[in-house]
């Protein structure tokens, strides 16, 4: 990966096409622009192109891990399902979304631009958001490639080092921790589309983020992972629904990415798989999940077809998401009160804290049935009173796979939390493509990192039991 911030400066062109205000994606600022280049960055413009790069489970990553943990099916062009992208490049998350994140880190820190930069909210608290979003951004990237550049990236090196996972996540650890300390409680942040610029959510935003990474490592450094959890508990977590990161579309130029990926479209459908576990249980978030067809009926679409199987069996199916769901203006969530609580639930299970694994499951359920818009409290009752749900037998297993169901539709999250703890017992499709035949555990590294970075590629891929492939496994992913 070559990352050069003198040689890229023009890919900031593209993050001043807007400048927004508070919460809103329609308030736009004065802009000082040179033909070439972005003379004065803006700093809340920086931050909204990053918080809407962020919402990614509906773009081609998150696509990638919705179709490897089967929470859908291709319909169209099916090649994706067969496991057939081998490699996955990511020279434009670098180049984009962090080169904005650490460009607003930049402008708050350098004293010649903090004072104009703090036009734009308290520049600690610029600085603290960045600093967040960009940690997300790293894991949820290190979770799909494995070890990368970190520690010199966005730092003017022609080559910089792959940092191992396990350095990856000590650091955004300690990231994640520094950042929630560091707002000052000055001026609100502009331009923060999530969370209104309130400091508050934001720290417990991170927090739960932290809960979620220690979970993940729980095989390989469970003492850490402990350690890591109960901090972060103790820093106060998303608890409510009002407090979930939901990134709220106006729709016009802006529209739920849900809403742009069926217009005109229709490549991607709910799984059989995935329907099939809710159906079973008479989890009415399945009626939310996955829209009706044209008689009115949930008609999800098996996992790992071929093409032409797809094109002439299932042609009348089920969309992911009711229109609602997705309209051009709907929500869409990336880290919610149920992951919390379902979180909470998975960690009293393992003894890493006192906290009730019921309660804490029970109410990670209740919360995602309240964000879903289908709790019944009767029905509610009568579900996690199901031998299905409740945790009188095979409770971690049970736990594990209500957090898979909460995160739908984020495949980032759903395969990675697949290929922790193995629940559901997905199956690879039969038509498999790759070598192996079997659901890749990675990303491959994208084509131009063996040419471009050669040396560091060589040495993070010569740590890869089985070399760069989609079989390799992350340092957590035992």
């Amino acid at each position: 990966m070559k990352i050069n911030i003198n040689n890229i400066k023009t890919l900031g062109l593209t993050s001043m096409l807007f400048v927004a205000s508070s919460c809103s994606l329609t308030d736009f600022g004065d802009m000082n622009v040179t033909p070439n280049a972005i003379a004065t960055p803006v700093t809340s413009a920086l931050l909204t192109n990053s918080l809407i790069a962020m919402d990614g489970p509906a773009t081609t990553g998150g696509l990638l891990g919705s179709l490897y943990c089967q929470y859908m099916a291709e319909t169209q062009y099916t090649e994706t399902s067969l496991y057939s992208t081998q490699q996955v490049a990511w020279d434009g998350i670098y180049a984009g979304m962090l080169y904005d994140l650490q460009n607003i880190i930049n402008q708050n820190s350098n004293p010649a631009t903090a004072v104009y930069a703090s036009t734009n909210g308290s520049n600690k608290n610029q600085i603290a958001i960045a600093r967040i979003i960009k940690a997300y951004t790293l894991l949820t990237m290190t979770d799909r490639w494995g070890d990368l550049p970190m520690s010199e990236a966005l730092q003017e090196k022609v080559n910089p080092k792959y940092d191992s996972q396990q350095e990856v996540y000590t650091a955004l650890f300690k990231e994640l921790k520094e950042a929630s300390t560091q707002f000052d409680g000055g001026v609100a942040v502009k331009g923060d589309i999530l969370f209104g610029g309130d400091a508050t959510k934001w720290k417990k935003f991170a927090n739960t983020v932290r809960m979620i990474m220690a979970l993940r490592i729980s095989k390989v450094d469970a003492a850490t992972g402990k350690s890591q959890f109960a901090d972060a508990l103790a820093g106060g977590v998303i608890e409510t629904n009002a407090d979930n990161a939901a990134m709220a579309y106006p729709g016009g130029t802006f529209k739920n990415p849900w809403f742009s990926l069926y217009d005109g479209r229709k490549d991607y459908a709910v799984s059989t798989q995935f329907a099939t576990i809710l159906s079973d249980s008479q989890d009415p978030r399945l009626q939310m999940i996955a829209a009706p067809n044209s008689k009115g009926q949930i008609a999800p679409v098996p996992y790992g077809l071929l093409r032409d199987d797809v094109t002439k069996n299932y042609t009348d199916f089920s969309f992911v998401l009711t229109p609602a769901m997705r309209a051009a203006n709907s929500q869409s969530f990336i880290l919610t009160a149920a992951h919390a609580f379902l979180a909470r639930a998975e960690a009293a299970q393992q003894g890493w804290t006192n906290e009730n694994a019921k309660d804490m499951y029970n109410k990670g359920i209740e919360m995602s049935w309240k964000q879903w818009g289908v709790f019944d409290q009767a029905k509610f009752n009568t579900f996690i009173a199901s031998t299905s749900v409740d945790l009188a037998t095979n409770p971690l297993a049970k736990i594990q796979l209500q957090r898979y169901i909460a995160f739908f539709p984020d495949g980032n999250m759903g395969w990675s939390e697949w290929r922790r703890t193995g629940v559901p017992a997905l199956k690879p499709t039969v038509n498999a493509t790759n070598s192996s035949k079997q659901i890749p555990r990675r990303y491959a590294y994208g084509p131009s990192e063996p040419t471009i970075n050669s040396i560091n590629y060589k040495a993070a891929v010569g740590k890869l039991t089985g070399g760069d492939t989609q079989d390799a496994r992350v340092w957590w992913d035992k």
